[in-house]
């Protein structure tokens, strides 16, 4: 028997979990953060972004989604999702123990299971994640439900697959597929060991970018709003995979220029003029991505008050080195050297450039960021073979590992920042809504805050 007690103190920051969403209109109670980053209204002009060849599950029946727990049980759901009973989610997770934890967030802690012919006469052995939802965490019915609503619906080589849910008396749980490979946040930041090299980073980057343009591109489009490395998780293959939608929401219709909701996400990845008006937009995942994108070529976190004051925001600090080619190659994680080509590398760099625009209306589509990396990926290895005779090193024997053993230690540790309260990654402050895991990191400067938002 399992002891809740004992589960719910253990803590992990191996996995990013969402943590909490409010799907009400909020309109006139915008959270306004003086100190923090500030923007404008922005339109999703260009109409919908270019669709990868995968299909909505269930595009037509929008109306049919259950509302609420009570509904979803009437109306059992989605024919592709499993309903499982809690004593088979017991057995597939060996009595949920301690040592089958694969990480906790704000959700709760989520398990390694194994469901097989002994669980389910049905089902051939599978390893699955099941999350288990904290009865007195920070998340409750609605973004359990928000889960089950748009993975139910959605299929996509880069979201995670949703395998199945059990809603038995007062549990709550989500199984979805097993990535091998953990988070891309423990790869990127891990303290010793092998690193992600440039091919890999840039893999990982197309395939996230992949997934969200097709959030962004389904019938209704859908806005992800909590795009951060804990939440892109990697297969075995380092195939990457969108995952945690508690925070996700359907984005605006017809004439309506954004979608005003509660502020949600995590301080350092969401866009400003979200954090500071409420509008929510595709273009605020954009910026997300831009972040993330940023923390590749760097190797370094969002927010990180382990480094000189001047460089706890990275955003901030290494933007206006973005456009600059020889600032920028200084500033690049320096573990993959000799692994690009400086021509590739500045090319991304201005594509992180752009998506972190303060103007929304500046900021790409995601289908064009698609387009723009699909052409890295496809001229990186031309582009060191051209510079091969310069003196520059080819970056990677397809027959290797995915990483590459750690040469040297950077001046500074990628690793050094961990939340100061001890809370996991995905949790939100007291405070706010918005989690930021170093309260003393200035997000923003409320100088370039104040002249964003009278534009």
């Amino acid at each position: 028997m399992k002891c809740n007690t004992s589960r719910s103190g253990l803590r992990s920051r191996l996995m990013g979990i969402c943590y909490s969403i409010d799907d009400k209109q909020v309109s006139q109670e915008q959270r306004q953060f003086s100190s923090k980053k500030a923007g404008q209204d922005l339109d999703q002009s260009a109409g919908k972004s270019r669709r990868d060849s995968f299909d909505v599950k269930s595009s037509s029946n929008t109306q049919l989604v259950p509302k609420n727990v009570t509904d979803l049980r009437q109306n059992s759901g989605f024919s592709n999702v499993d309903i499982f009973t809690y004593e088979e989610m017991t057995l597939a997770t060996k009595h949920f123990r301690p040592d089958f934890i694969l990480g906790e967030g704000g959700f709760g802690i989520v398990y390694k299971g194994v469901i097989d012919k002994s669980i389910r006469p049905d089902y051939e052995t599978i390893v699955v994640a099941i999350k288990e939802l904290n009865p007195d965490g920070l998340q409750g019915d609605r973004e359990w439900l928000a889960e089950v609503n748009y993975l139910g619906q959605l299929s996509h080589p880069n979201l995670v697959k949703l395998i199945g849910y059990c809603c038995e008396d007062e549990h709550r749980l989500l199984v979805y597929e097993y990535m091998a490979s953990g988070s891309l946040e423990k790869h990127l930041f891990r303290r010793v060991g092998c690193t992600l090299t440039w091919s890999k980073r840039m893999k990982i980057a197309l395939d996230a970018a992949k997934g969200l343009a097709f959030l962004h591109g389904a019938e209704r489009s859908i806005i992800y709003r909590d795009f951060k490395t804990s939440n892109i998780l990697l297969d075995g293959d380092f195939n990457a995979k969108l995952s945690d939608f508690g925070l996700a929401k359907d984005g605006p219709m017809g004439d309506q220029t954004h979608v005003s909701t509660r502020v949600m996400g995590t301080y350092g990845y969401a866009a400003p003029e979200y954090v500071m008006t409420g509008h929510l937009t595709a273009r605020s995942d954009v910026y997300g991505f831009g972040v993330v994108l940023l923390e590749l070529l760097l190797g370094r976190r969002a927010l990180d008050k382990g480094r000189p004051s001047r460089e706890h925001n990275m955003v901030e600090w290494a933007r206006p080195l973005l456009n600059h080619n020889k600032k920028v190659l200084k500033i690049l994680d320096p573990r993959m050297e000799g692994q690009y080509s400086a021509k590739i590398a500045m090319k991304v760099a201005n594509l992180a450039y752009q998506c972190l625009s303060q103007n929304p209306k500046g900021r790409p589509l995601m289908s064009q960021v698609v387009e723009l990396l699909e052409g890295v990926q496809s001229k990186d290895e031309n582009e060191m073979l051209q510079s091969n005779d310069k003196g520059v090193t080819l970056y990677e024997d397809r027959g290797h590992s995915p990483c590459t053993p750690q040469k040297r230690n950077p001046s500074s540790s990628n690793e050094r920042s961990k939340p100061a309260n001890g809370r996991s990654n995905s949790e939100p402050s007291p405070e706010s809504d918005l989690y930021n895991p170093y309260p003393n990191v200035a997000v923003s400067s409320l100088e370039s805050n104040e002249k964003l938002a009278s534009t």
